[in-house]
């Protein structure tokens, strides 16, 4: 179901007026059936299916998208963290406001905002690494394909203390569970 659904907002996103990368994105959409729970609201995990269309939407727009398919590159979520103040619930109107807040020497940081009527209903902060066959693309590389970053744009201290902390090993080495 998320495949087409990001399919069908490719398509949608195309229509759609272009905008700056450093712009923040608005998108608005309606909460489906299949992503509320039994509580009838939408679930936790949704949120972050729905906040992909709103990055997917953002790329598409500032013509990002175009270039990660000209370059062969794909990005990957590579941490991720939510808050949540009220709930979503079936048939709920929303806006998903996306905007690209940094990067560090190889992570690319967003911020989702879900609103309904200009008030936060939820907040959540993803981590993606954009890679390619050779690996994963350098802040450097990056730079000199899409821009540096405004000036005034400084990542947030705490976000860098907790992309570190909860990261885990590179898959090259080993990532070994012990709760046996």
């Amino acid at each position: 179901m998320h495949f087409s659904r990001m399919i069908l907002q490719l398509l949608k996103s195309r229509r759609r007026p272009c905008q700056g990368l450093w712009d923040a994105s608005r998108l608005s959409l309606r909460v489906l059936p299949t992503e509320i729970d039994i509580f009838g609201h939408v679930n936790n995990g949704m949120y972050f299916s729905i906040m992909d269309l709103g990055r997917l939407d953002m790329m598409v727009r500032s013509g990002v998208w175009k270039t990660l398919q000209a370059k062969g590159w794909s990005g990957v979520v590579s941490a991720e963290t939510i808050s949540f103040r009220k709930s979503l619930r079936l048939g709920h109107r929303y806006d998903i406001d996306t905007r690209l807040i940094g990067a560090d020497g190889r992570t690319v940081f967003f911020e989702h905002r879900i609103v309904v009527d200009d008030e936060i209903f939820a907040r959540a902060y993803v981590g993606t690494r954009l890679t390619a066959k050779s690996g994963t693309i350098t802040r450097d590389d990056m730079v000199e394909v899409f821009g540096a970053p405004p000036e005034d744009l400084e990542l947030p201290d705490w976000l860098i203390e907790w992309s570190r902390n909860n990261s885990l090993p590179s898959r090259r080495q080993p990532a070994p569970h012990d709760w046996r």
